[in-house]
């Protein structure tokens, strides 16, 4: 299997669907391609929250603000998964999740048909090398070499204490939830109470629906961590709060 995330939209990744299906039979199955446009922390957080549902595949990533650089391709072997992505840290969370060792590889590609679409012109190829090749022999292909020397993508980690925690906005999903760095686990025995966010009082509830349409909650997410949230509403507009912007949570 090959599976492919992008920032594309639509038509691009039918591009990539080509180039893939005229060099092997693999089955391709995609994650998303509406991930906010040159945005790599977002997408890599939302990779960690896919790949590892997935059996052993090649995983293809391009969101690539460096895209017609210098920067490298890589391709970062995580147990019998690989993932090929720009050199920009956007697999490495991923990869971390799905491995507890991860190796990367530069991918020496030919000059490209076009500088703005290595997607179709570099990643995509590269994909489907890398699933014929099979994961294992990846050390052994002409086009790759070992490096330590790679971009590194790492989320920030939220203080705690008794007394509460303080962290950041991570993402917001398309429901305008507001997924936080705070680890749920600060909430354990607090379901039904209330808290402070930023200083308001916030009901904890499990569930969106535990509160009527409109008012707001906190919850611990399907990612396991603290989420801000409105039953039927957004979460984002409601807090006033985006992506990167503190959040601190008294307890």
């Amino acid at each position: 299997m090959i599976t492919l995330a992008s920032d594309f939209g639509t038509p691009y990744p039918a591009a990539m669907r080509g180039v893939i299906c005229q060099r092997t039979d693999a089955r391709i199955e995609d994650i998303a391609h509406d991930f906010p446009r040159q945005n790599v922390r977002t997408a890599a957080f939302w990779l960690t929250q896919t790949l590892p549902y997935f059996p052993p595949a090649v995983h293809c990533v391009v969101v690539d603000p460096g895209v017609g650089t210098d920067r490298d391709a890589v391709v970062v072997r995580a147990d019998d998964h690989a993932l090929v992505a720009p050199d920009n840290g956007v697999v490495l969370p991923a990869a971390r999740e799905l491995a507890d060792t991860v190796e990367v590889f530069t991918w020496a590609y030919d000059d490209p048909a076009s500088s703005t679409f290595h997607g179709r012109d570099v990643f995509a190829p590269a994909a489907a090398a890398v699933h014929d090749a099979g994961v294992d022999a990846l050390g052994d292909l002409d086009r790759t070499t070992p490096t330590d020397d790679y971009a590194d993508l790492r989320f920030p980690t939220a203080e705690t204490d008794d007394d509460g925690a303080t962290g950041e906005v991570l993402v917001v999903d398309g429901f305008g939830n507001v997924v936080t760095n705070i680890p749920g686990s600060v909430l354990e025995g607090r379901f039904g109470d209330t808290v402070r966010v930023d200083g308001e009082s916030v009901p904890v509830r499990r569930a969106y629906a535990a509160l009527d349409p409109g008012e707001r909650l906190v919850t611990v997410g399907s990612h396991g961590n603290v989420e801000l949230a409105v039953n039927r509403g957004r979460g984002d507009e409601a807090f006033g709060v985006g992506v990167g912007d503190p959040v601190s949570l008294s307890l």
